[in-house]
């Protein structure tokens, strides 16, 4: 072998054992996903925060089922009485309905952004939570990165199932 050839495989022995290197000293990223709609379905605080609102409103949409059902069979009275009545008592309860049927509306709107607000208020106590657990969870694993959001993510990626477990035992130890 002439030297130079000798000198050259001397270069590229050590070059090629450089490339297999950095892959092997290389670092690995770590990356995991949660599903937020789930653990908001199956996770005990979820469930108990959505208990505790129906519990809160339940009286109230009581209240406004049975205030509907009484304008309707107030309207199906009316309507069935109608023909019978002088102009001037038709038109007195024609108001009466409408009045009715407005404080009805007023009621049912008031209900749901009542109903949203507190909704807003229990589940950004959840997604709070929930947030510091997948961080914990995240750190004790490793993870380099948790997304929760994604077109497609491979299931061995999925840690959504170790989240609730641990939002879950959260609970029970009274965290």
């Amino acid at each position: 072998m002439t030297p130079l050839l000798r000198a050259a495989g001397a270069l590229l022995i050590p070059a090629f054992a450089l490339v297999g290197t950095p892959a092997q000293a290389q670092e690995t990223f770590r990356i995991g996903f949660v599903n937020p709609d789930r653990v908001l379905r199956e996770a005990q605080p979820a469930k108990a925060a959505q208990a505790k609102l129906e519990s809160e409103f339940l009286k109230r949409e009581k209240d406004l089922q049975g205030q509907g059902e009484a304008l309707k069979a107030a309207s199906e009275k009316f309507e069935r009485e109608a023909p019978t009545l002088s102009e001037s008592q038709r038109t007195a309860r024609q108001r009466a309905l409408v009045d009715q049927d407005r404080d009805f509306q007023r009621r049912r709107r008031e209900f749901q952004e009542d109903l949203n607000a507190r909704k807003n208020e229990e589940l950004q106590q959840v997604y709070e939570r929930a947030n510091r657990v997948v961080k914990q969870v995240a750190e004790a694993e490793k993870y380099d990165a948790i997304l929760q959001e994604a077109i497609y993510i491979n299931p061995k990626h999925d840690i959504t199932e170790k989240v609730i477990k641990a939002l879950n035992a959260s609970v029970t130890n009274g965290k």
